[in-house]
């Protein structure tokens, strides 16, 4: 089994990968995220690749992935809130309509030294949130923490009418898409489950 790193201090990109049978090392990468420009999906990829590459030079013969999530809305590519009223704001935005959530992926071998990247996007269509709503949602403290201010897989998951893509993407981490760019890297998903994890349903 290859030793599998994430790059990510996500619990949701963490607890995706159990649930699909992976146990990965975590190692917070402390890269900068505020001093990216460009389009949202850029973004996401630059931040992912940045994440790779800074964890992956303190690490030996592992896969090292890198991750990062935006929403895109009006073309304006949304992180985390910089406090409650961005939050808020951000929802008073979001309702009633939809937004793309870009992800990015990158992933090092830094055995063999290769890499391969790409980005997932998905639709997300939010539902029209009353004002109350938001700001009990907003209290909670879930939005501060995430990119977009919302979750699927949380308390925000009642605010998500539908999306349009990899629901697996709105958590941050599209497995799919790791199942491709572990291939290209000549691995295969499956020797990343844990001793027991196939046919256990865990």
């Amino acid at each position: 089994m290859p030793r599998f790193v994430l790059a990510s201090a996500s619990p949701a990109r963490l607890a995706a990968l159990r649930r699909a049978g992976v146990e990965p090392e975590v190692v917070v990468s402390g890269v900068d995220e505020d001093d990216v420009t460009g389009t949202p999906a850029g973004v996401a990829a630059t931040l992912a690749e940045r994440k790779a590459l800074a964890v992956a030079e303190g690490v030996h013969d592992a896969l090292v992935l890198g991750c990062d999530s935006v929403l895109e809305l009006d073309g304006e590519a949304l992180g985390k809130p910089r406090d409650a009223q961005d939050a808020v704001a951000r929802w008073q935005r979001m309702r009633g309509r939809s937004g793309v959530l870009h992800t990015g992926h990158f992933l090092i071998d830094t055995t063999s030294h290769t890499q391969t990247a790409a980005v997932a996007s998905t639709t997300v269509h939010f539902a029209a949130l009353t004002e109350g709503e938001v700001a009990a949602y907003v209290a909670t403290g879930e939005p501060l923490r995430v990119a977009g201010a919302f979750t699927i897989d949380g308390l925000g998951g009642p605010f998500v009418e539908r999306v349009e893509g990899d629901p697996h993407n709105v958590v941050g981490l599209s497995l799919p898409l790791l199942r491709h760019l572990l291939d290209e890297l000549g691995h295969r998903w499956t020797d990343l489950w844990r001793p027991g994890a196939a046919g256990s349903g865990s």
